[in-house]
């Protein structure tokens, strides 16, 4: 038996489910329990993510995985601090859904074809930035809640639309909803936005041999790379830096981003690198964007 850990939200839910589908499928006579948690961030339901900082959707869930009261846990992977707990290790990367931006919006409307002024909701300081350089007349106000209590708020008496993950909405069978899907080169995803990580004890060889059996290497790859980015540049939660990396032939192409909250200042970078060693790549990717000028918002470690 392996005790699966998860957030008790309808797409935390979904994703867990999407991960163990696959587990079911190659290991039907092994049982896969899954025990739900609340953690910080769910309780704190009015707190600013900003205060919040990264890691809150996540510690409670890897205090259980160390502890043992589960062997496994799913996120999703932007969820996930920088650097793990000592201990514990990410495994089983399955093929990660759109990684892109969605919008919204009472009107169908594309970014360029909003109205003036119109209000748009997101409490991520990355999508603030963006937004705000793309179109500074904007309104970019914050928003909580989960996807459906978002969405439901985005034609609302607040506010006329909503960005959120892609991938989010797609798990959750609402897609149609989507009026523009935000390119990376201009809007660039979150770091591990799309993918879900699994995340396992070091050394429980039984279960990471288990996780190998459904790993997608490109989503892997790809996750690394991003993961060595932010690991190398700093930022994340409360400071707007992004990386979106896909594979290419032998080569893994990334698009990293800096910007100042307010949208004012956004330092990009397009690099490509062997794709043998996601890791450099990442590092890459941070000296390139830090050779721009980020180096004024986020500096080296």
């Amino acid at each position: 038996m392996i005790r699966v850990g998860s957030r008790k939200s309808p797409l935390a839910i979904a994703q867990t489910e999407e991960v163990l589908s696959q587990l079911r499928l190659r290991f039907p006579d092994e049982g896969f329990p899954v025990v739900t948690m609340e953690t910080a961030g769910d309780r704190k339901k009015n707190a600013a993510l900003l205060s919040l900082g990264r890691g809150t959707f996540s510690k409670e869930i890897e205090r259980a995985l160390l502890e043992g009261e589960i062997d496994l846990a799913v996120h999703s992977a932007k969820d996930l601090t920088a650097t793990l707990p000592e201990g514990l290790a990410l495994a089983g990367i399955v093929a990660r859904k759109d990684p892109r931006d969605a919008l919204v919006n009472r009107w169908d409307a594309s970014l360029s074809q909003l109205p003036r002024g119109a209000r748009i909701g997101t409490s991520s300081p990355r999508r603030a930035a963006q937004l705000k350089a793309l179109r500074l007349d904007l309104r970019v106000l914050p928003i909580r809640g989960n996807v459906g209590t978002r969405l439901d708020k985005a034609g609302g008496s607040e506010y006329d639309g909503v960005v959120l993950a892609a991938a989010g909405l797609v798990r959750l069978g609402r897609q149609a909803e989507i009026a523009e899907y935000l390119a990376p080169e201009s809007f660039t995803p979150e770091v591990g936005q799309g993918t879900l990580a699994v995340e396992v004890r070091v050394g429980d060889t039984r279960t990471v041999r288990m996780l190998d059996a459904i790993d997608h290497r490109p989503s892997s790859t790809a996750l690394k790379a991003e993961r060595s980015f932010v690991q190398r540049l700093g930022g994340g939660c409360k400071v707007p830096v992004a990386a979106y990396a896909r594979l290419v032939g032998r080569e893994i192409r990334i698009l990293a981003m800096a910007g100042l909250p307010d949208g004012g200042r956004i330092f990009r970078a397009d690099v490509r690198c062997d794709a043998g060693d996601p890791v450099s790549a990442g590092i890459a990717a941070a000296e390139a964007l830090l050779a721009e000028g980020a180096g004024e918002i986020v500096g080296p470690d």
